[in-house]
Parts: C-alpha cells; sequence; structure tokens
C-alpha cells in the first residue's frame, strides 16, 4: 500500500518555495534571539527599570522557548504541523507588536514571552519537509532549515544594530511584525498541511511537568549568577527541577500517549544525538559572548578593537553565511558517507576554529575568519542533526523528536552562557573604576568552546555508523491514526 503523501512528494512543482518558505521562517525566529543584543546596555533606561529587572526581557524568551518547544512538536504531530507552525508566527508577531507599543517593562516582558513561543517554527518546518519532499531534496532542504537557527542569529546582529543606531528602538520590534506577516503569508500561501498525525489525546500532565522543570532548570542557570550560585532561590530551582523531571519521567514512561515518547528518546542514535546537540549548543554559543566583547572593549585595554555594534554585526554576520552555503554540503556528506561521519567532522571544524581564537583575537579580520570557521563547522554538524533524529524515530513522532533535539541545543546555548559569565566575572582586568574580563578569561572561554566540540566529537564516534534513511517515506499508519 502506498503511503498517501507519496503521489504529493513526487508531484509537487512548488518543493523548492516550501523549501524557501519554511527556511525564511526558521530564520525570522532565530532572529528573536540577537533583536534585543545592541539593545542590552540602554534596556534599563528604556523601561524605566533596575538592570536586573531588565534582564527579564532576555530570560522570558528564553524560557517561553523551551517551554514552546517540546509542545508544540508534540502537538503537531497530533493536530497538524501547518496549523502549529502559523500558531507559533501568531504569535511571533502580536509579540512584536506589542514589544512595539511597549515604553516599560511588564508589557516588554509579555512581549518577548510570545516572541519565545515561536521557537517551535523550525523543528516543526523540519518535520513538514520530511512529510512533503522529494527524498532527493529532503537532505539539503532540513540541512537548511537546522542552520537557520545559526543563521538568523549571525545575520540579524547587524541589522538589528544599524536599526537602533539610526532609528527609534521600537522600529526593530516592528520590523519583526512586519517580517511576521509576510512569513504567515507566506505559510498560508505555499505550504500544505501534512496528512501524517498520530491523533490522540494530549499529554496534559506531562507537558505541565516539563514546562515546570524547563523553567526552573534554565531560570537557575541564567539567573544563578545574579541569585548567587549558593543562594536559596538557585539550589531550590534546581532541586526543584530534579524532582519535577523524576516524577515526569515517570509518568511519561506509564502513560499510553506521552508528550515525549522516553523509550524512543532512549534509542542509542537519538540519545546520542540529542547530548551532542546540547554540546554543540554550549560551543556555538561561546563564540556570541566571547566575540562581541572583544570587537567592544576599548583599545587602551591592550586586547580590546574598541569597534562599534554595528562592527560587531558585520564580523559576526559572515558566520551565518557560512552555515548557509555549508547546508548543502552537510546533506551531500551525508548521502555519502552517513550523518555519522558529517556530525564529526563538524565538531573537527568547530574546535578547530576555536582553537584559531585562542591565537588569533588581535584583529577584526582575525575574528570574522575565527566565526567563519566555527560557523562553517555548526552549519555541517546542524544539518547532520535532523537526519539522525528522523532516522531513529517513526515518522508519527518527526515533530516531537525535532523538537526535543531543538531543546537540547537551547540548553546547551543556556549553560553556556552560564558558564562563561562566571568564567569572565571572575578573570577580570581593572581598567580605570571599572572592573573589565581578562583577555585569559576570554581565552579559557574560547578553549572551552574547543573541549565542548571535542566532547561531541567522542559522542558522535559512538553513533551507528549506518543509520535508516531519515527520508525513507512515511508508512500509511500514522495517516490512518488520525481519529484514534
Amino acid at each position: 500500500m502506498l503511503d498517501p503523501a507519496t503521489p504529493a512528494r513526487e508531484a509537487s512543482p512548488r518543493a523548492n518555495l516550501v523549501v524557501a518558505v519554511l527556511a525564511l521562517a526558521g530564520i525570522t525566529v532565530s532572529l528573536m534571539q540577537t533583536l534585543v543584543i545592541p539593545l542590552i546596555p540602554a534596556l534599563p533606561g528604556l523601561l524605566h527599570a533596575s538592570a536586573a529587572d531588565a534582564t527579564w526581557a532576555i530570560t522570558a524568551t528564553l524560557l517561553a522557548g523551551a517551554v514552546a518547544t517540546p509542545t508544540m512538536g508534540r502537538l503537531g504531530d497530533m493536530y497538524g504541523k501547518r496549523r502549529m507552525l502559523l500558531i507559533s508566527l501568531g504569535a511571533l508577531v502580536v509579540g512584536s507588536a506589542i514589544g512595539a507599543l511597549s515604553d516599560t517593562l511588564v508589557p516588554m516582558v509579555a512581549g518577548r514571552t510570545l516572541q519565545g513561543l515561536a521557537a517551535g517554527v523550525i523543528p516543526l518546518g523540519i518535520s513538514i519537509m520530511r512529510d512533503e519532499l522529494p527524498a532527493e531534496r529532503l537532505g539539503s532542504a532540513t540541512a537548511l532549515m537546522s542552520a537557520s537557527l545559526g543563521v538568523g542569529g549571525a545575520l540579524g546582529l547587524p541589522a538589528a544594530a544599524l536599526l537602533a543606531e539610526n532609528a527609534d528602538w521600537h522600529v526593530l520590534f516592528w520590523t519583526a511584525a512586519g517580517l511576521g506577516l509576510v512569513v504567515t503569508a507566506l505559510v498560508v500561501a505555499l505550504v500544505p498541511e501534512s496528512p501524517v498525525r498520530t491523533g490522540g489525546r494530549f499529554d496534559v500532565l506531562g507537558a505541565a511537568g516539563l514546562s515546570i522543570a524547563l523553567v526552573c532548570l534554565l531560570l537557575a542557570i541564567s539567573k544563578g549568577a545574579d541569585w548567587g550560585w549558593g543562594s536559596a532561590a538557585t539550589l531550590g530551582l534546581i532541586a526543584a527541577a530534579v524532582l519535577v523531571l523524576a516524577l515526569w519521567g515517570r509518568w511519561e514512561l506509564r502513560t499510553p500517549r506521552p508528550l515525549v515518547d522516553l523509550r524512543t528518546s532512549a534509542r542509542r542514535q537519538v540519545l546520542l544525538t540529542n547530548i551532542a546537540s546540547a554540546v554543540f549548543g554550549f560551543a556555538m554559543f561561546a563564540m556570541s559572548l566571547v566575540l562581541p566583547q572583544l570587537l567592544q572593549l576599548p583599545a587602551a585595554t591592550g586586547y580590546g578593537l574598541g569597534r562599534s555594534m554595528l562592527v560587531v554585526g558585520l564580523v559576526m554576520a559572515p558566520s551565518g553565511l557560512v552555515m548557509m552555503a555549508l547546508a548543502p554540503v552537510s546533506a551531500r556528506i551525508t548521502a555519502t558517507r552517513g550523518p555519522k561521519t558529517t556530525l564529526m567532522l563538524g565538531a573537527v571544524v568547530v574546535a578547530a576554529g576555536y582553537a584559531l581564537g585562542i591565537f588569533l583575537m588581535s584583529a577584526t579580520w582575525h575574528l570574522v575568519l575565527v566565526s567563519s570557521v566555527i560557523g562553517a563547522g555548526i552549519g555541517l554538524a546542524y544539518g547532520a542533526m535532523p537526519s539522525l533524529v528522523m532516522g531513529a524515530v517513526p515518522v508519527s513522532e518527526t515533530a516531537a523528536a525535532n523538537s526535543l533535539n531543538t531543546l537540547m541545543r537551547s540548553i546547551g546555548t543556556s549553560v553556556s552562557s552560564a558558564t562563561a559569565g562566571l568564567v569572565l566575572a571572575r578573570l577580570t582586568v581593572r581598567f580605570g573604576p571599572v572592573e573589565l574580563p581578562s583577555q585569559n578569561g576570554f581565552r579559557l572561554v574560547l578553549g572551552m568552546g574547543s573541549a565542548a566540540a571535542l566532547i561531541a566529537l567522542a559522542v558522535a564516534a559512538f553513533l551507528p555508523r549506518h543509520s535508516p534513511a531519515a527520508s525513507a517515506p512515511a508508512s500509511p499508519e500514522p495517516a490512518a491514526a488520525v481519529g484514534r
């Protein structure tokens, strides 16, 4: 019996348009991560809040994204991936509009929370591609979609800096709302709804439990430096996260329709890929923490380059372009040598890029080179991850599995931010009346990024050498499951 989606896959003349629209959606959503970076020093004054309170404009997006990613993935598998994609984009548009109308902290945090709820767009997009594209297009398309997480962030920084320096800061959010509306219209017009669904009831208790655990964990990680790593608040949140995760895991193993199928997630290929994703998330974000500070620190420090935020964006932008350019290369290597080889190659390139940065940090072109090499490695690795995940899960769990993989990357970036922040806060030099991160501190963080990539390489080495093709046609069973 043929998969009912197969004829559409083979006959659709709009495959290129579907890939372009979904990749644009991924880039648009990833822009939200860098949207407020040029505003961070000015946020307390702009929002009439203390510096500690103003950071909630960033923390809220992180927490909302962590909650939304696994939830929207599971809902996509059950009720339609395109439908959940449109709901996510709608949250982005509304959140951006609220941010554009905000001049105080509370509405800004509300808007940024809604923007964070759009984090599920990338795994949903990858899952739609698996359902809709012909086999020969799937590898390169999912590699591009996966890389859009880094592409949007890298390309968004110079654009956001340019707008912030030359226009009212509210324009950043109006621009985000406009992009969201354009992408939403394109999805409505060009992206079909997949017939592959699981049906059944949504695991509300599982979603609530995972959300509580993730909020506790990520709140402790993101606020630990401010509250103190040994404070009652930080330790209490970590303990609560561990306890809730243990109870949640027990529930997920016993419920017939879990939010996350832990038995599938424990398969060697899925488990190791998710661990590697978390480590790669750590490695990727280390670059974003070190390079902008090196570029902006005063040249009088002896190692700072004294550049503007706009120059920072222009230095970081090539890494995004390299990620995009490497997506088809990643797919080609995966097709010929397997996704394990691609992931390991990406890890080696990222480790080499960070090692290069330890010695090359005294000129702007040095940092362009370093960010480009690291971006090349990330492009290779991120392109392989969807193939590894989809090659080991049923088609009916594609969105949930990809969402969990994306969540693991986000946890890695959060840990990276906290760890690097702690290192740079401890290794400082006095510059006039202020303490600044020292050059050795930056080198240590770069070394940690290289070590993280090598750990990802070691994890990837234990992946199965030959995996089922991620692009294999879906069985008809999931589509028939609708309405169960």
